[in-house]
């Protein structure tokens, strides 16, 4: 079983905004692969299907970012899915907007919602997929920023990211995160 756990915040407010690339990296996940995502429970929308002989999950928290551990942790033990089979997609403003990075380990980097994964797990050590958003400009509160929406000359880049990012997550399902790792940073 494979569980891919996409980061957001629920409801129409944050629809399309920066700290919900893992919310539409889901949603295109689940449009390319035919999974509906129609199962509400865990404190998350969910939807599964098999892929390849392979059990796959895509899980949306509905927990707000900063509580995003209180969805997944229950959902990794519900379905006892072993944390080597999760892989979490959030944004990163330490890259570059288009720009992914996949890692198998590493710290929040100042995220509220892996710093709540990494509490709920008791470990560092799961697979990710960093999506860039870059880094405000003009002193623009970083809050402000991650809830707001893209500006025009960034929407391209941000449309390739997302396919970008799922075509690493289907290459996921049937190959060693490893190997994913290098094909696509």
């Amino acid at each position: 079983m494979k569980l891919i756990v996409g980061l957001g915040n629920p409801g129409e407010k944050y629809s399309g905004t920066r700290h919900n690339i893992g919310f539409d990296i889901i949603d295109h996940c689940a449009s390319e692969l035919n999974i509906e995502l129609n199962q509400t429970k865990f404190k998350g929308v969910f939807g599964s299907a098999v892929i390849n002989g392979e059990k796959v999950f895509l899980l949306k928290p509905l927990t707000y970012m900063n509580l995003s551990g209180e969805s997944v942790r229950p959902f990794l033990d519900y379905f006892q899915i072993d944390i080597e089979d999760l892989v979490v997609v959030y944004d990163d403003l330490d890259l570059p907007v288009g720009k992914i990075r996949l890692r198998q380990k590493g710290s929040a980097g100042g995220h509220n919602g892996i710093k709540s994964l990494i509490q709920h797990f008791g470990t560092q050590e799961f697979n990710r997929i960093r999506v860039g958003i870059d880094r405000p400009k003009n002193g623009e509160p970083i809050v402000n920023y991650v809830l707001g929406r893209y500006h025009p000359e960034e929407k391209e880049s941000v449309h390739q990211s997302i396919i970008t990012s799922g075509k690493a997550i289907e290459a996921w399902i049937t190959t060693p995160f490893l190997e994913v790792m290098n094909k696509f940073n």
